[in-house]
């Protein structure tokens, strides 16, 4: 059976909702990341929560899951094409949330981690 949905912005929120989508998402625009590359860039994250976020991910078509056949195995992951298409919905958000941010605590820097994705 076919999922229904009440508005489309639901089926946006089914593939990048959630706590870690977006912020893995953000850090594979700058480029192929392991897993111990995104797992390091999100301290908060758990490696179950990560493998899991990835592999959903995977599935919906918006990361590629690149293994390289060596020992000791390497696995890569990065955008698709489809994913990359979710740029322009992941700026905005960024955009909105740092203005959220400086409406709410007046200086961004005082409540954002200090991370690459923040400079």
């Amino acid at each position: 059976m076919k999922k229904k949905y009440n508005i489309s912005v639901e089926a946006t929120l089914q593939v990048i909702g959630g706590k870690w989508k977006c912020v893995i998402l953000c850090h594979l625009m700058r480029g192929k990341k392991r897993t111990s590359e995104l797992k390091r860039l999100m301290p908060g994250i758990t490696q179950k929560m990560l493998t899991q976020q990835l592999r959903e991910l995977e599935d919906d078509g918006v990361v590629n899951r690149i293994t390289y056949n060596q020992i000791p195995p390497k696995v890569e992951y990065e955008l698709t094409d489809y994913g990359w298409s979710l740029k322009s919905i992941l700026d905005a958000m960024c955009t909105w949330g740092e203005t959220h941010i400086i409406k709410e605590y007046g200086d961004k820097y005082a409540v954002l981690e200090d991370s690459i994705l923040n400079k």
